[in-house]
């Protein structure tokens, strides 16, 4: 919750019972708004713990005793029953806070449990791959969870290095452990392998053991090599984005479709490497496609090609943060889909 809106539900106890108690003395004692004192102890379990709710019904109590003799009721049956309705709101509203207290501390725990995953998951990538600089950015579509089915990794070798960015199908646990299948996975291959026809290999094994039914997932596997190309190999996946030093942008689409990693089985063997040559002061955008079928309030697609003079900061790390708040901003609210993306910078 925004501290503002926090201020707010604190005060609101108070509020209400201050408009409460001037409605009675305005409108007299024929009226009877006292048991609506009870308002201040029920909205104080929104906000703090069962001490401040008692510490309201306290208040509440008070001050329905005050009206109660400034109305004539103090010690009648109406009188009474106004002090009982406080009461009985402010036990209700001790268990409430109790409660949710007890949930918020599950909610925190989950949190750090997530952000535990999430390091050994998708820890952070290496500052330098190859001759190339990089830099990672996620933000999942469930803010509590952090991690979600997106995926990321660089493995860094003498020779250069070898990139993963991928979707899995579908949303939740599930995604996230069909993830962890792939990076597993991949960070061993990608060590073992002598090309990346046989890293991509290794993960569609991986995956027909893990996966069932239709399930899949799309990636792009780069090889950074030491002679300033990218070999780039697609499974289904949104094309990356060229960044030419000159701010020239375009997509680096494989030369024939292919389907995602799992699916194997339905289309040609795997797809054909293809090479991109990098000059000082190019860039390669990799991102799942979270980032370009992210919509606006009018239905328009995130326009990425439209946005690489965000990636002109000197640091990549600061460039590619604020790509990711012009995503957020485009939305304008929560994303419905997770969006990963990595820079590469070619260093020179």
């Amino acid at each position: 919750m925004k501290p503002s809106n926090q201020r707010r539900v604190v005060a609101l106890p108070y509020l209400m019972m201050a408009v409460v108690a001037a409605l009675d003395l305005l409108s007299g004692p024929e009226v009877g708004f006292l048991p609506l004192v009870a308002l201040g102890p029920a909205f104080a379990s929104l906000a703090g713990g069962v001490r401040r709710t008692v510490l309201i019904g306290l208040v509440a109590l008070m001050l329905c005793v005050l009206l109660s003799a400034y109305n004539n009721v103090l010690g009648t049956t109406r009188g009474f029953t106004s002090l009982a309705s406080i009461l009985g709101v402010t036990a209700a509203g001790m268990v409430a806070a109790a409660g949710r207290q007890r949930r918020e501390k599950e909610l925190a725990d989950v949190r750090s449990i997530a952000e535990v995953a999430q390091r050994v998951l998708l820890r952070p990538v290496p500052r330098r791959a190859g001759h190339l600089r990089a830099a990672v950015s996620y933000t999942s579509a469930v803010a509590e969870a952090r991690i979600g089915g997106d995926l990321y990794e660089v493995v860094t070798a003498p020779g250069g290095a070898r990139v993963i960015v991928g979707d899995v199908q579908g949303k939740g646990l599930e995604a996230v452990e069909t993830a962890a299948v792939v990076l597993g996975a991949f960070r061993e291959a990608a060590h073992d392998e002598a090309d990346l026809a046989g890293v991509s290999s290794r993960l569609e094994k991986a995956l027909n053991r893990h996966l069932s039914g239709e399930e899949f997932v799309t990636a792009v596997l780069a090889e950074i090599n030491p002679d300033r190309t990218v070999t780039l190999l697609n499974y289904g996946h949104p094309a990356p984005l060229l960044v030419r030093a000159d701010g020239s942008a375009l997509f680096v689409e494989p030369a024939e479709p292919v389907p995602p990693l799992g699916l194997a089985s339905l289309g040609p063997e795997g797809p054909v490497g293809h090479r991109v040559t990098l000059a000082p002061g190019d860039q390669m955008l990799l991102y799942t496609d979270g980032v370009t079928e992210a919509r606006d309030r009018r239905g328009a697609f995130y326009p990425l090609a439209d946005r690489v003079s965000l990636l002109r900061e000197d640091d990549p790390e600061a460039a590619l943060e604020a790509l990711r708040r012009d995503l957020v901003t485009h939305v304008d609210g929560p994303l419905h889909d997770d969006a990963a993306m990595l820079l590469l910078r070619y260093l020179g």
